[in-house]
């Protein structure tokens, strides 16, 4: 089946999980991630857990859902804790006369104090560490992801379109960050993917930095790094506008990291590693005499969460496969005068890949006319 291209069902992704069972030498997993759970089975609810085994699967909740899971997924068994029952005792209420001998957990998602009460109710099941398993499923975006993900794209686009078009001197960064923020949830947003990142003149050298209450004034560049959540899927594009009277270093600068980003790109295919893709606009920007000013990674996946795999960096040991999408941001930051960070989300296709953001980001089409 082409991942890439088909849309997946709760039934298919929980099927995928339970088929890789075997590999992990489990009997069962126990999901406790809200994220992982609401993407096998469709649930929109919080405070669940589904516990899968092939050919069954339970979610374990409480009976303030009890209505919306059999609207939402009535395809899974469901086991409900009442008000006086903890969700630990409701998992050895459901394991008791079961075989499940070696059941996986989720080990970054469950704290040290849960592990040891897990162990403590199921003494006769053997709880074994899994790391990344629904996360790794999740980097191949089917159909609808895709769709979706071009739709929080477009909203963030044309956000961004109607923000710039009524800059002001005397709007703070603040200001900004909050029409951005209004203005995506106007245009059909559940909410931004992060908070935005308005940044003016020196301000841009802070790759995560926190907007002001100052007004942009007369500074000489703007970085407005912002993002818009869709239907649960995040997207995530970065811009750095000037003015006229921004420095012959900064135009330089400008066109170089423009240069990277085109050139890492254009290496995105199935089968490149991540950290290729990186050493190319990382090489480029060395070329340029700026490669110590890029100081982060090149990018990183997009979904359920803004920050997924894979990671596109120097350190990275991904392979690109068709259906992830990713972000390419490179950036060079100078201390006390400008940053510059130009991001897309991109697709990795079955021929190469495509660039869902479509923004101008030219030097001369990233002027501000104020």
């Amino acid at each position: 089946m082409n991942t890439a291209t088909t849309r997946q069902t709760p039934n298919r992704r929980l099927e995928i999980l339970a088929s890789r069972l075997t590999e992990i030498q489990v009997d069962a997993i126990l999901v406790t991630n809200e994220t992982n759970v609401g993407y096998l089975s469709g649930f929109t609810g919080d405070s669940s857990y589904l516990l899968v085994q092939p050919g069954r699967t339970a979610i374990l909740t409480d009976g303030r859902y009890e209505t919306q899971i059999a609207a939402e997924c009535p395809q899974l068994e469901t086991a409900i804790r009442p008000p006086g029952q903890g969700m630990l005792d409701l998992i050895k209420e459901l394991l008791s006369g079961t075989d499940l001998g070696r059941i996986g957990f989720e080990s970054a998602h469950v704290s040290v104090a849960e592990f040891a009460q897990l162990r403590q109710k199921c003494p006769n099941v053997e709880w074994v560490q899994t790391s990344g398993v629904v996360e790794d499923q999740r980097i191949i975006k089917d159909a609808s992801e895709i769709e979706i993900t071009r739709q929080a794209v477009r909203i963030a686009e044309r956000t961004f379109q109607s923000v710039v078009a009524k800059l002001r001197p005397d709007w703070s960064e603040q200001e900004i960050a909050y029409e951005l923020e209004s203005t995506m949830r106007f245009l059909g947003a559940s909410g931004v993917s992060f908070s935005p990142i308005v940044a003016a003149g020196p301000s841009g050298a802070l790759p995560h930095y926190h907007s002001s209450p100052n007004p942009i004034g007369d500074a000489a560049t703007l970085l407005i790094d912002w993002g818009a959540f869709y239907q649960g899927y995040a997207s995530d594009i970065t811009r750095t506008l000037h003015r006229e009277h921004a420095s012959d270093r900064f135009r330089r600068a400008y066109d170089a990291v423009l240069e990277a980003q085109l050139t890492a790109i254009q290496a995105i295919r199935p089968g490149a590693a991540a950290k290729d893709v990186d050493e190319a606009a990382r090489q480029t920007l060395q070329k340029a005499g700026l490669g110590d000013a890029f100081k982060h990674g090149l990018g990183h996946g997009t979904g359920l969460e803004i920050h997924e795999a894979p990671r596109l960096s120097a350190i990275s040991d991904e392979t690109l496969q068709t259906g992830m999408i990713i972000t390419v941001e490179p950036g060079v930051y100078f201390e006390g005068d400008f940053g510059i960070r130009i991001e897309d989300d991109v697709l990795v296709t079955e021929t190469g890949h495509e660039v869902l953001s479509t923004l101008p980001k030219g030097l001369d089409e990233c002027r501000m006319m104020l």
